[in-house]
């Protein structure tokens, strides 16, 4: 019988967590370090994503374009991203080539050597990086509005920095930083595939557990507890105007995040459905598509509602979106409606299974994180018990009009 999964704690502190999936071809596997944008400090904003960057350009043992080829060469991928608190190095290789992912991942995360030559030309690829984001309204929308929402607060670094902080970046910087911020007992490797347990024991000894334990020097900063709220509006040459609404919302710890989940869902989630989308694309058609955005941070979170519209919809979206906030705090869900965001919530988790990739992260950030991985039916005995009432009293919680801060992107 295949086990969920299987935990393995090795003295280093490092977690391994494994699935195997027999009927899959593909072997899906990833570092998650605990360290991320937030654990910067004064003259380092960016300097996680720009490691990130650099731990493809050479090792102790491989150059640049080994390392980008290792994997490729047999139709391989290799990738990672940086987030707020966290960074994932992960690869997804063909089941037979599941030992070179192992050794190439564990390359460039303990091993990268971020030579000065490859710096200058990187530097120059993440200032394209920022001149592209500022000029896609939906993304810097949602940075500046993180910026603001936790301003004079780590969490209100922008991920990418800023091009003064990333050209003062050096191979020195960025040691300094992978130094005081990696620890080996916030690190996880997350397997999913078709893989025996033997095999995972064997790669895991040749080349995790020989791994020296190491501890961060740098502790992270907490967040404020008064959040900062405002209203704000930018003019800018983009032919919509793109406005987002939110607040400072549950942390990753706090029994109320699921059903908060569930409520943004509900309003603006990615079904065609979705209360919002009904609401202000389906039946007057002043928006493509209006998104939800819930993320918990280790000490606090954020919820925010984007869309883009035509100026002469802007506030008339606005107040739309407002009283469905309100209604859900006046009025407690129906039991038809209950159940369909039940229901609607479990099943997507059920299609989110299906991508092996999306469950190895899963996986890895739920280790992370809380140090254990539910099951669907723990998880589906949490959203069953649920009541109106229960998600009602959240939504007077957060969707109080004095909490929620806008930020509005006017057309020149």
């Amino acid at each position: 019988m295949v086990k969920e999964f299987e935990i393995i704690e090795l003295p280093n502190g490092i977690r391994v967590i494994f699935k195997e999936v027999p009927y899959s071809k593909i072997v899906h596997c990833g570092y998650i370090l605990d360290s991320g944008t937030r654990d910067e400090i004064e003259g380092e904003h960016g300097i996680a994503h720009f490691w990130e960057h650099m731990s493809f350009k050479g090792t102790k043992k491989r150059s640049a374009f080994r390392v980008l080829s290792s994997l490729e060469i047999f139709g391989g991928e290799l990738n990672a991203y940086t987030t707020k608190e966290k960074m994932w190095f992960h690869a997804s290789v063909p089941g037979q080539h599941v030992e070179k992912a192992f050794d190439v991942l564990t390359d460039i995360v303990f091993d990268s050597t971020f030579p000065s030559k490859e710096l200058e030309v990187e530097r120059g690829v993440v200032l394209e990086e920022i001149s592209m984001y500022l000029d896609t309204p939906e993304e810097y929308i949602q940075d500046e509005f993180e910026h603001r929402l936790f301003k004079d607060q780590s969490l209100g670094n922008y991920i990418l920095g800023t091009p003064e902080s990333v050209n003062s970046f050096s191979t020195q910087k960025i040691k300094r930083f992978v130094k005081e911020t990696v620890d080996t007992e916030r690190i996880v490797f997350s397997i999913v595939g078709n893989i025996k347990s033997s095999e995972v024991r064997r790669l895991v000894d040749r080349y995790i557990k020989v791994i020296p334990k190491h501890t961060a020097k740098r502790k992270r900063q907490k967040s404020k507890k008064k959040p900062a709220v405002f209203s704000v509006q930018e003019s800018r040459n983009n032919n919509q105007a793109h406005c987002i609404l939110g607040c400072q919302a549950y942390s990753l710890n706090d029994d109320r995040r699921l059903p908060l989940f569930m409520l943004s869902n509900w309003l603006a989630g990615p079904g065609l459905t979705s209360k919002l989308n009904m609401v202000l694309r389906e039946k007057r058609g002043y928006v493509y598509t209006i998104e939800a955005n819930y993320q918990p941070f280790v000490d606090t979170g954020m919820l925010n509602f984007y869309f883009g519209t035509d100026k002469k919809h802007l506030y008339k979206s606005i107040d739309l979106i407002e009283k469905e906030l309100q209604l859900l705090k006046d009025k407690p869900l129906s039991a038809l409606q209950l159940r369909q965001m039940k229901e609607q919530v479990l099943g997507q988790m059920v299609m989110a299974e299906e991508s092996l990739s999306n469950m190895m992260q899963m996986m890895g950030k739920s280790l992370l994180d809380y140090g254990k991985v539910e099951s669907f039916s723990e998880v589906e005995k949490k959203v069953n018990k649920l009541t109106a009432a229960a998600l009602q009293e959240i939504a007077q919680d957060i969707f109080e009009k004095d909490k929620m801060s806008q930020l509005i992107l006017l057309p020149e």
